[in-house]
């Protein structure tokens, strides 16, 4: 990933594009990553993946992405050529301090995640009032 922006770095365990589970294959999803004044937009290409089927977690600032698709099962067919495998899709990101953690939110449409990580508002200088001590 090439960018200069400290917020977000791509988790060197991500880097493989095929692993496998116990019985099925894990993609390492297709990934944008676009800052805007106030956030970052994570967008990972998931075809085949239902909202349901999408597991986000955040645990010591390193946020994990993870969908599955339903293993196809065709029993009256007999399979002849395999071009398309279903499996997990997973990808790990760790997070700076500049990440409001407390208020990132997704969503799942047509196949793609869209994680939105919004940038903590920074603290104004306030000005604080001196009493005389009566």
């Amino acid at each position: 990933m090439t960018t200069t922006n400290k917020e977000i770095q791509a988790r060197p365990d991500s880097a493989a594009k095929v692993e496998w589970t116990v019985d099925r294959p894990m993609f390492t999803p297709a990934t944008d990553i676009c800052e805007k004044k106030d956030a970052l937009v994570v967008w990972c290409d998931m075809p085949g993946v239902d909202e349901k089927d999408v597991d986000i977690t955040l645990e010591d600032n390193v946020l994990t992405l993870t969908g599955s698709q339903p293993a196809e099962e065709r029993p009256a067919h007999r399979l002849i050529y395999r071009g398309y495998e279903t499996g997990v899709f997973r990808r790990s990101f760790q997070l700076s301090a500049e990440i409001d953690q407390a208020r990132i939110k997704a969503i799942m449409k047509n196949g793609v995640l869209q994680v939105w990580l919004p940038k903590m508002e920074k603290v104004l200088p306030k000005k604080i009032k001196v009493n005389a001590d009566n």
